[in-house]
């Protein structure tokens, strides 16, 4: 005899009762991508891909090479510190006080498995459902989706466009109400190249001093920058008490993307709470993934500058050849970050072309729609490719479009 209790259920449960019986944010998340094109890609054969935000370079071997001693040291345990083991926050503590130019002590930075968890660390300290996130878009779609995904509204202000992508800061402030918690950007820009000015992140942290709004900047491809060394940082002109986070990666600069490690720069006063968050959300980043990327901010300036170097080659070409294809809108060449993004005129919805240079011309790029309805009429096209291939996949969109 069952000494369960009993209650009146259905014999079964459909697929559609389970899906009704989920968090509404989850179920109505957005989850289309560039699956379709993949797939079309695959059967195609030959394809060059450039839709995704990934370079073609193997992680180098002294990282990998610090990753695998701390293998072979036996370091495959729980890590004792939540917020980062003591070798990685002290480089992380360097670099930034080097590249910053003032202090950053260990106290302000949160080691995260991966960019992105970081970045979802950051809302998830400050979102409460029914309150609000202004953001700068064209814009990554998964910032969108994880304030959805948390309880927040979403509120994109995109950039204006004539020759370029430009920041309208009146405009933004003006989409901020009591309800808005922070105000969301990515500098330099995915997918725009758009970079803010030292101006702009001194006339944002006033803002955030005037409203207590938080900004939350994105700064994952702030070392691809082709004006100088570093982008210009909201970390270079906010103090410690500032209600400021940076958020970054070492996928990029780095080449790392599969590692999934990135870094939260923050108040030293939250320290705690990110530890806790931490804690109970992923339970802190391996051991041997921190050793590579303490390897990778050690050891890794030359790295840094050749993948640089190899982003501007093929953006420079993209800028060459790109104008050779009739009606072709190319704005002012990005300041940062590691894609062309384009349109073509008379074409409102970059879908049906992005489908249209794959079959004829094998080459697979992104459909700007992902990035916001003011973007889609764009196409994004990676450039951190070996020159040679990006050099064939310009010449044959060429050939395929005049």
């Amino acid at each position: 005899m069952s000494l369960l209790p009993q209650h009146n259920l259905p014999n079964a449960i459909t697929g559609r009762d389970a899906l009704e019986g989920i968090r509404a944010q989850i179920r109505d998340m957005r989850t289309d991508n560039i699956a379709v094109l993949a797939k079309r890609a695959r059967e195609l054969g030959g394809v060059i891909p450039l839709w995704f935000g990934e370079g073609d370079v193997v992680t180098p071997e002294f990282i990998r090479d610090a990753a695998k001693k701390t293998l072979d040291d036996g370091a495959t345990f729980y890590v004792p510190n939540m917020r980062g083991l003591a070798t990685l926050n002290e480089a992380l503590s360097d670099y930034q006080t080097h590249w910053h130019g003032r202090p950053i002590p260990i106290e302000r930075t949160t080691v995260a498995p991966g960019g992105m968890q970081a970045l979802y660390m950051a809302l998830e300290l400050l979102v409460d459902v029914g309150t609000n996130v202004v953001y700068v878009a064209p814009q990554w779609p998964n910032i969108h989706n994880a304030i959805h995904l948390i309880g927040g509204e979403p509120r994109p202000v995109s950039l204006d466009f004539d020759t370029d992508w430009r920041l309208d800061l009146d405009k933004l402030f003006a989409r901020c109400d009591a309800r808005t918690r922070a105000i969301f950007l990515s500098t330099p820009s995915n997918p725009t190249g758009w970079t803010a000015s030292r101006e702009e992140m001194q006339a944002l942290l006033d803002f955030s001093r005037r409203t207590g709004i938080w900004i939350i900047s994105d700064e994952v491809y702030a070392r691809l920058y082709f004006d100088g060394e570093i982008a210009p940082s909201i970390v270079q002109v906010a103090e410690d008490g500032d209600r400021v986070i940076a958020i970054n990666s070492f996928s990029k600069a780095w080449a790392m993307t599969g590692w999934r490690v990135g870094w939260l720069t923050h108040p030293s006063a939250v320290a705690d709470q990110l530890g806790a968050m931490t804690q109970y959300i992923n339970s802190g980043t391996s051991a041997m993934v921190q050793a590579g990327a303490a390897a990778a901010l050690r050891q890794g300036e030359p790295l840094v500058s050749e993948i640089r170097g190899r982003i501007k080659a093929g953006l420079d070409l993209a800028y060459e050849k790109l104008p050779k294809i009739p009606g072709m809108i190319l704005p002012e060449k990005p300041r940062g970050g590691m894609y062309a993004f384009f349109a073509l005129q008379g074409e409102p919805d970059a879908t049906a072309l992005c489908e249209r240079i794959l079959e004829t011309a094998r080459v697979g790029l992104a459909p700007g729609y992902h990035f916001g309805e003011s973007s889609r009429a764009f196409l994004r096209m990676c450039t951190f490719r070996e020159t040679e291939q990006m050099r064939l996949a310009l010449d044959r969109m060429v050939d395929a479009m005049t």
